[in-house]
Formats: C-alpha cells, structure tokens, sequence
C-alpha cells in the first residue's frame, strides 16, 4: 500500500483512524479536481482535502467515507455516499462498486440556480440593463463543457453562449468574470419592446432553465391637484410633484416658477424643498406667506423624466372655496360669468 507524495494528512486523522490513504488504479472521473475524505463513523468527523492524481481514485481501506468532489473554483461539496470494501485487488466487484458511487455522486453534483437571483428586472427606458443569471457548480457535471446561453422568449431568438454574442443586435451583450457564477446578459438602451421573458439555459440533457422577466418602463410626472390651483394670499402653497414607475429616485430636481429657477435661498424667503424617496419619489415645495407676485406657473422638473406644470393663482380670499382643488378650478370663472350675465339682463 502506497501513500501518495502529496500534503501530509492532517494530525486529526490519527484521532479516529490510524490506517493510511490509499490510491487505487480505478479511474477517475474527477480529474484535476480535489477529494473530500471524512474519517470516523460518527459525526463530528474530521475531514481532509486532497488533490485526486489525474487517472486515479482517492480510497481508503475498509470502510471509505467519500463526501464528495469539491471544486477547486467554487468549492461546494457534493452529496455523501460511503462505499464498504475489502482488500485491494481481491476481486474487481470493489473497484465495480467505487466506480458506481462515484457516478451516482457525479450525477447528485451538477449545476444549480442559485434561487437567491432575481426573477424580475424593472429597467428605465434606455438606461442599461442587466439580467444576471448565477449558475453553481457549472463544472461538475460531466467532462463535457457546459455552456450557458441566454435565449429571448418572444421570437426564440438565440442572444447569447458562454461568453460569445450570437445576435446582430449590437445592444445585447454576454459578460461573465472569470471565477464567479453569474453570467450576465447586459442589454443597452431597452426600449419598451424589450420588455418580455428572457431565459438562461445550461446545456445539461435535458437542458436547465431559469427565467427572468424583464419590464421597461418610463418614468412620469404628476403634480396633484393641476392643472390650476388657488391659494389664498398669505397662506402656504404646497406644490406636491410625483415621480412614478422609476427604478431608481432621480438623480436631482429642479422646480421652476415662470420658466426661471427657484433660488431657496433668495431674498424673498420662506420657500423650501421636502423629498421623499420610495417606490414613487415625492417632492414637496412649499412657498409660505403667498402673496400675487407668487402666481404663475410651477414647473417640477425631475432629471429621469418629463417635466410638468401648474398655474397658481394667488388670490386675496375672494374664493376660499377653490383654493388648493385643482378640479374646482374653473368654478371661480364660471361665476364671474354667471355674475356678468346677471348684471346685463338686469
């Protein structure tokens, strides 16, 4: 019986089993790559890592506890399985019988979708994309190269394998580093076409598959209560500007009174800004002590989305009735007409 020439076995082995590592000359499917011993028949046990010789099979004699193959890049032990043998050599149904453990284990060792991944992506119209797809233990399951390839659902069009782009579509792109699980579909410039079902196929037989649904949406402008809105003078006026269906709050936000930017810190005083950032982003201007020169209109202008305006009218008390109600608006002009009409037929 032969050692190899490899690391010494740790000295927790000689804890529970004095007997010696053994190599053997049944193949192994797993060249390149490390095995996990575990000596000892009850738990904890200790357990070593060693690298397997090309071409050969890492054994112990009499009861073998073999945890698996760990994977040099990603390190993640496969199933457990042990194997009862008797002296090497004596008869071929042992290394038979280590072969198809090892196969068995082969098969319980190949790759997964990491379920952590994201199964929806919300992009903002012509921002880029990414689609990530995080793939484990991609190399454990056969000597045959698995490739992992990125297929649109609408047209069953091929976009991406490995890290090779098969579309004449120049916006779409492979990205995968070297040593990591994910492979990563970019796409730039999404347009609302784009939106649908995107699927990361691993070529194992059958093939593997997991699914991301990818939405674009444009981001829009809302202030409540335009698109007038009356304020009686010498109270506040409270502008509230909304920014919806945005996967992310706008990088800033200017607000405008007759086309010119407002200066918070301005002579006149009592104006200031409140934002508030959630699934919509919400800003607030506030305008204290509003007085006739404050009319006109308000212009909240977000940087990922189009801008809207207000007129305010600035009133001194004549309407209470309206002030701040965007839908009674036109109930003060209706009036003065109804009043104009009155006067002329009496």
């Amino acid at each position: 019986m032969v050692r190899t020439n490899l690391d010494p076995v740790p000295n927790q082995l000689d804890d529970h089993d004095t007997s010696s590592v053994m190599i053997d000359s049944t193949p192994n499917p797993f060249p390149c790559r490390y095995c996990l011993f575990k000596w000892g028949n009850t738990d904890p046990v200790s357990t070593v890592i060693e690298p397997c010789i090309p071409n050969l099979h890492c054994g112990k004699t009499g009861r073998a506890f073999i945890a698996g193959i760990m994977d040099p890049v990603y390190g993640v032990p496969g199933s457990s399985y042990s194997q009862t043998s008797g002296a090497q050599g004596s008869s071929g149904k042992s290394s038979e019988g280590s072969q198809n453990a090892l196969d068995n284990a082969a098969a319980r060792l190949g790759p997964y979708f990491d379920k952590a991944a994201s199964k929806n992506v919300t992009a903002l119209l012509g921002k880029t994309a990414y689609l990530n797809c995080r793939v484990k233990n991609l190399g454990n399951k056969t000597m045959t190269p698995l490739q992992v390839s990125w297929v649109r659902h609408r047209d069953i069009h091929l976009l991406t394998v490995g890290r090779y782009t098969y579309t004449s579509d120049q916006r779409f792109r492979a990205i995968h580093q070297a040593q990591t699980d994910d492979w990563t579909l970019q796409i730039k410039y999404p347009q609302h076409r784009d939106s649908g079902i995107y699927e990361c196929q691993v070529s194992t037989t059958p093939h593997m598959s997991h699914f991301v649904h990818l939405n674009v949406v444009e981001p829009t402008t809302e202030i409540v209560g335009g698109p007038d809105l009356y304020i009686n003078r010498g109270s506040t006026i409270n502008l509230t500007c909304i920014v919806w269906y945005s996967p992310e709050p706008p990088a800033y936000i200017f607000w405008n009174h007759n086309n010119a930017i407002i200066n918070y810190d301005s002579p006149r005083g009592g104006v200031s800004v409140v934002t508030d950032k959630g699934d919509s982003t919400r800003i607030f201007l506030l305008v204290q002590q509003a007085k006739p020169s404050d009319s006109g209109q308000y212009t909240c202008n977000p940087s990922n989305a189009q801008s809207k305006s207000v007129m305010v009218h600035v009133l001194n008390g004549e309407y209470p009735a309206a002030m701040q109600h965007g839908g009674q608006a036109k109930q003060p002009r209706l009036y003065s007409l109804l009043l104009c009409l009155c006067l002329l037929l009496y």
